[in-house]
């Protein structure tokens, strides 16, 4: 069943990322509006979807879905697939390479599948949950933890203004303690390139669970650990990932600064 479910999750990205690389108009507008109006959803949001949608009920009707472009219905298969048709789409908005597709299956709640297909990057992110994650067929592995003072760590930003303001003033801690800070716009992306060591460490507020389903069990997969809050699991509120020394010092920190809340 894993490997048919990640034959879907594969297809599905790769012919999703396929539409939005190729079929990216000059004239790109924006259909409507997510949580304010700087967080935009395009058109090319909705068609993405619309393929995924199509095609992956098309293979295994009787899962469930859960879109961020509003498509959700219960399965009853115990499968569910949780995609983000187009993570990073201010990005993809300015013509910028770093956004992706991302799909993950889940079974009875627990992401078996993931797939992130970053096609301006030319890079596609596989990972099965007990088999490891990939990069190209190659095998990914984190970093070895660094001193904290030497580590890069990556982050987001919520597009709430007052929610904004917070995580301003939690960077404006963090970044004289760590090496330097990074803010690439695709939460998913960010989450494999942690697994394909290229970060020591990632955390944001605010995401959805299209925007870490499929990254989050890549990451896993290379050695990362992934959680929220100490002693909770990763939510909306807040999501930590890193090797193990680095999350929990990451953690710990962000725990201080009360990254969770305004």
């Amino acid at each position: 069943m894993l490997d048919e479910l990640l034959d879907v999750a594969l297809e599905a990205a790769r012919r999703a990322g396929e539409l939005l690389r190729d079929g990216r108009p000059a004239d790109l507008g924006v259909a409507a509006t997510k949580s304010s109006p700087v967080d935009v959803v395009t058109e090319m949001d909705l068609a993405s979807e619309k393929l995924i949608v199509e095609l992956i009920t098309g293979r295994r009707p009787q899962d469930g879905y859960l879109g961020e472009e509003g498509t959700e219905r219960t399965g009853g298969s115990g499968v569910r697939w949780v995609v983000d048709p187009l993570d990073g789409t201010v990005n993809y908005l300015y013509g910028l390479p770093n956004w992706a597709v991302s799909v993950a299956a889940e079974l009875d709640g627990e992401a078996v599948v993931g797939v992130v297909f970053a096609p301006a990057r030319g890079e596609l992110f596989q990972a099965v949950r007990g088999r490891g994650a990939l990069l190209d067929g190659r095998a990914l592995a984190v970093r070895p933890t660094p001193p904290w003072g030497q580590a890069l760590i990556a982050t987001g930003f919520n597009y709430v203004l007052p929610a904004r303001v917070h995580q301003a003033e939690v960077l404006h801690a963090l970044m004289p303690e760590v090496r330097d800070i990074r803010r690439g716009g695709a939460a998913a992306v960010d989450l494999c390139d942690l697994a394909a060591g290229r970060l020591d460490g990632y955390y944001e507020r605010g995401l959805a669970p299209w925007d870490q389903a499929a990254g989050g069990l890549i990451a896993r997969e290379a050695g990362a650990r992934t959680g929220g809050r100490p002693s909770t699991e990763a939510t909306r509120e807040l999501l930590v990932a890193a090797p193990p020394g680095t999350f929990e010092r990451l953690q710990a920190r962000l725990d201080e600064l009360g990254a969770w809340h305004d």
